[in-house]
């Protein structure tokens, strides 16, 4: 009888083993199944508590006063949240604007917080238009922000709508 009993005792330890080896494996699956499903929703929506990493830049731009609207209009196209724009007035006197083709000393700079990424885009289009609009001349240059201070600010800056919705 004890050796039945040994029998018995030791097919119900295999049985216990063999059961908690399957429930192992289905708890690793389900794992598995759910950190796949998390990052598919991830890559399909982003992280919302992460700021995505658009390094900005500061895009100067000088034009005359009689364009500014049209290329504060023109840079804001390219989801610019933070413009402001400085009047200006040119150095040059009135022989040396007349040599070089420029009419009016009046101008506006316009500075622009603008992603890394759109800088060549909206370099093109400037240049471009500087090109083909009748006075429309100007000059544009991009400085690269080294940091900024607050996740709410650099969030609004890059145009990151879910940084600064997660945050509120």
């Amino acid at each position: 009888m004890s050796e039945k009993a040994n029998s018995v005792k030791t097919k119900a330890k295999n049985k216990i083993a063999g059961i908690r080896e399957n429930r192992k494996k289905r708890v690793e699956e389900v794992k598995t199944k759910i950190k796949n499903a998390v990052s598919k929703h991830v890559n399909k929506q982003g992280n919302a508590n992460t700021v995505k990493q658009n390094k900005l830049e500061l895009l100067v731009t000088i034009v005359g006063r009689n364009k500014a609207e049209y290329y504060l209009d023109l840079i804001q196209s390219a989801e610019v949240n933070m413009q402001f724009l400085a009047l200006a007035h040119g150095t040059a006197d009135e022989q040396m604007r007349s040599y070089i083709g420029l009419t009016d000393s009046d101008k506006v700079v316009i500075f622009s917080v603008i992603q890394e990424a759109k800088v060549a885009d909206i370099l093109n289009a400037l240049q471009d238009k500087f090109n083909t609009i009748k006075n429309g001349k100007g000059i544009a240059f991009t400085i690269p922000f080294s940091s900024v201070i607050g996740t709410l600010i650099y969030g609004f800056l890059s145009n990151n709508k879910m940084a600064v919705k997660e945050n509120k």
